[in-house]
């Protein structure tokens, strides 16, 4: 009865920040929280039965458990090296596309480190360092997977087709042309226009995007032209041609939607699958309302676009990060020093 309880109470408050806004890491904690106790609920349930089935079926998920736990690790490892061996030779060997060859080496690092335990050849007085170095990996592992969590539960997003304004994220030109990343973020605003079109009135669509140094135009502009020659009617588009990251995406829209409607407008946002969950954050730091839907990316392009977007969710939360490295590191270092002392 009291895991029947803690469950059903942590669902309810996982479905009601959710429901609020989902545009937080916090919704993936909360999540995992409940998974967590569901699972054990289901676990002693099943082996609480009197019926075999019900024992062979709670037992299920112990068995992809201890099999991921055994072999995934290293299925991992050899993904990641196969994924950046594709990633290079169709995207260019640049070091943004090396991220998942990185963690891969990461990965390799660790499992070598595990198996020669260096550890044994140093004083055990440095034991606290090295505790301290586990609980900061371990620290970052659920902050990961807090992600992750948040980041597949936002892709369910479905907002409503009564929106007042678009905003299409740009992503950069190429030889002044909108590339392929770029233009499945208008397609996915365009397939909502004409959606929502059909069914209420047509919103209006915010190409949003400066002029990059190696660019001869603002990619608004040519946001705007590639959405007007698939059909877009020029007075439903908008070029907000002054940013120069998400952050300024959001926040230089919500100054031309609030000039025009006075703050009372409903909006969306469009941008690639993996950029979805971390520019909604930026949206919520600007203040703005607005909820995103996302385009699909090639699944070769994603594993590394996702370590890229993990690390740019740690940079937004770099203070918090610090303090809690910080104070794990300094407790290690001054229980090493005091080992020192009193040895």
């Amino acid at each position: 009865m009291f895991l029947e309880v803690i469950t059903f109470i942590l669902l309810i408050i996982f479905l009601v920040f959710y429901l609020r806004d989902p545009r937080s890491l916090i919704i993936g904690f909360l999540f995992n929280l409940f998974f967590c106790s569901f699972l054990i609920l289901f676990v002693y349930l099943g082996f609480s039965s009197d019926h075999a089935i019900f024992r062979i079926i709670a037992a299920i998920p112990l068995f992809i458990i201890g099999f991921m736990l055994t072999f995934g690790i290293f299925a991992l490892m050899i993904g990641l090296f196969l994924n950046a061996r594709v990633l290079m030779r169709k995207e260019g060997r640049r070091f943004s596309n090396c991220l998942t060859l990185l963690a891969g080496l990461g990965i390799l690092f660790s499992i070598v480190f595990l198996i020669v335990e260096p550890t044994r050849f140093l004083s055990p007085h440095f034991g606290p360092i090295f505790s301290g170095v586990f609980f900061i990996i371990v620290y970052f592992f659920f902050h990961l997977s807090n992600f992750l969590t948040a980041y597949f539960l936002y892709q369910f997003n479905r907002p409503r087709r009564n929106q007042d304004f678009i905003i299409v994220l740009g992503s950069g030109l190429i030889n002044d042309k909108v590339p392929p990343l770029l233009a499945s973020r208008i397609n996915k605003a365009i397939d909502f226009y004409w959606k929502q079109a059909a069914v209420s009135f047509p919103p209006t669509i915010i190409f949003s995007g400066g002029q990059g140094p190696d660019e001869n135009l603002p990619e608004a502009e040519a946001m705007q032209m590639y959405a007007v020659e698939k059909g877009i009617p020029t007075q439903h588009t908008i070029k907000e041609d002054r940013s120069v990251n998400t952050y300024q995406n959001m926040l230089f829209s919500k100054q031309i939607m609030d000039s025009r409607k006075e703050g009372k407008y409903n909006s969306i946002f469009t941008t690639n699958n993996f950029h979805l969950f971390r520019a909604g954050l930026y949206a919520k730091e600007a203040g703005l309302n607005s909820q995103g839907i996302g385009s699909k990316t090639a699944f070769y392009y994603w594993p590394n676009a996702m370590i890229r977007e993990y690390i740019a969710i740690v940079v937004m939360g770099r203070k918090r990060h610090i303090k809690v490295v910080g104070v794990i590191l300094g407790f290690s270092i001054l229980l090493t020093t005091i080992s020192f002392l009193f040895s």
